[in-house]
């Protein structure tokens, strides 16, 4: 339910002559999981929230978590400003996701099997707005320049703003998300109406 954000910065100068680009990128998305105890819906559902990811406030259901590292390649221009030529990606999203510890038995695999295949679409949206802002923050990021600054010390400070307000709007879209599906006949909370009534 949950998005972590988390960026580590990671920065190059490079005198060069300016070029701009666009290099392709892939993010890597990795799914690990926690284990939860019951042969009910009742009892799957209370070991979830006995063992589900800590959150600052207590516990979630699911987590999709993210490490974003960069590649840049800072251009001092001839006239004094700095450019970003590159920026290049490197995306690990963790999705974290609840998985019986023992087998189940009809008819609650199949309510299972529903209730943890909707859970993992819901995260995936999750995923793919990371991969969204990262994308827009390359297309905004690459090409972008600061003046008076031989040294490419201006552009990162500026860089690092446009960095947070991108942070800052994901953010809020993944409160926003989780708000409409977790709310009265939401998605989510259907889901798990459904798991605890064995529908």
């Amino acid at each position: 339910m949950k998005t972590s954000v988390r960026f580590w910065l990671s920065v190059a100068c490079v005198l060069s002559a300016p070029v701009v680009a666009h290099a392709e990128w892939r993010a890597v998305e990795k799914v690990q999981t926690y284990a939860v105890t019951g042969k009910t819906g009742p009892e799957l559902y209370e070991s979830i929230g006995q063992n589900g990811p800590k959150v600052s406030v207590g516990r979630t259901i699911a987590l999709t978590n993210f490490k974003l590292t960069w590649r840049r390649d800072y251009r001092p221009q001839s006239d004094g400003s700095c450019m970003l030529a590159s920026a290049q990606p490197n995306l690990v999203i963790t999705y974290t996701l609840p998985k019986p510890a023992a087998k189940l038995v009809s008819p609650m695999k199949e309510h299972w099997d529903a209730f943890a295949e909707g859970l993992r679409r819901h995260e995936l949206v999750h995923g793919q707005r990371i991969k969204d802002m990262v994308t827009e923050i390359v297309g905004f990021s690459v090409g972008f320049s600061a003046p008076d600054d031989p040294g490419c010390k201006k552009i990162r400070v500026e860089l690092t703003k446009l960095l947070a307000a991108a942070s800052q709007a994901q953010r809020q879209h993944s409160r926003d998300f989780d708000r409409v599906e977790m709310s009265d006949g939401g998605n989510v909370h259907q889901l798990i109406l459904r798991l605890v009534n064995g529908q």
